[in-house]
């Protein structure tokens, strides 16, 4: 994982050493050595899918982009690909959030699942219907919203989908159930760590998952921040807004193609370069 990046790349190199320094372990050695087991642990996850975001942007010829969104933990690479924070901070961040979500996982277990081929509004209210906690965390494209919350409760809410004409409901594979309410215990961790590091103007909008906005206040980025944690992305309608505030190309910096499907069907016949 990035390991074509740092051979191939000057800038990746020294970017990648200078994350093994900040993190205090060779992470890259997991990256660009270990095998899928290795990189599913907390440590190293989303730090590795930060890296290679971030260091993929940082290796284009020319980054000036006129808006800029993540999905999850990648807001925090478009935060720090347009300079709203510095890469180091960017990731010291990334790896705080890392060990909190998974402090709240371990305290309070719960999972995530896909509903699929049902209106937005329908799944809403298969959430408020179901006993326990589950409700809607990502809205990533029409007829496509995950729900997250306690194990029992998103197996009630998915027999309820399915029930109600949803095509499918589908179980992901995930750590605990993010973006629910279940992760409020890593609110504390994470905004002690926000309030450690220096925050910037960005060079561009950056559109926020918690409201779908563009935003380049420092101080409404790290509230935002912070809400994000237990708060629904809104990818959906942050691509819309930013559709309508003048995009018509997109480019995908990262591992894999998910937001390239997902804006496929966002916006169908949209100009993209991945």
């Amino acid at each position: 994982m990035g390991k074509d990046l740092y051979d191939s790349n000057p800038v990746a190199r020294e970017l990648f050493e200078k994350a093994d320094a900040v993190l205090g372990y060779r992470i890259t050695e997991v990256m660009f050595e270990g095998s899928p087991e290795d990189l599913v642990a907390t440590r190293i996850t989303q730090p590795a899918v930060f890296l290679h975001s971030v260091i993929s942007a940082k290796c284009l010829d020319s980054f000036a982009p006129d808006m800029v969104a993540g999905h999850s933990l990648g807001e925090f690479s478009a935060l720090a690909a347009a300079g709203a924070l510095s890469f180091e901070a960017a990731l010291k961040l990334v790896y705080a959030r890392a060990m909190a979500m998974q402090e709240a996982c371990d305290a309070n277990p719960g999972t995530m699942a896909a509903i699929i081929g049902l209106d937005d509004a329908a799944v809403e209210d298969v959430c408020r219907k179901t006993e326990g906690v589950v409700v809607p965390a990502n809205y990533n494209c029409p007829g496509q919203l995950v729900v997250s919350g306690e194990k029992d409760a998103v197996a009630r809410a998915c027999e309820a989908a399915v029930a109600a004409g949803a095509r499918g409901a589908i179980p992901l594979s995930v750590g605990g159930a993010f973006h629910s309410p279940l992760m409020s215990l890593a609110a504390k961790d994470l905004a002690n760590a926000i309030e450690k590091v220096s925050f910037y103007t960005p060079v561009c909008p950056v559109y926020q998952n918690v409201d779908a906005l563009p935003h380049t206040s420092k101080a409404e980025i790290k509230k935002n921040l912070l809400l994000q944690l237990n708060s629904p992305v809104r990818w959906s309608l942050s691509v819309q807004n930013m559709i309508a505030d003048g995009a018509n190309s997109f480019v995908e910096l990262g591992p894999g193609k998910v937001l390239r499907g997902l804006l496929k069907k966002i916006a169908p016949g949209q100009i993209f370069f991945n």
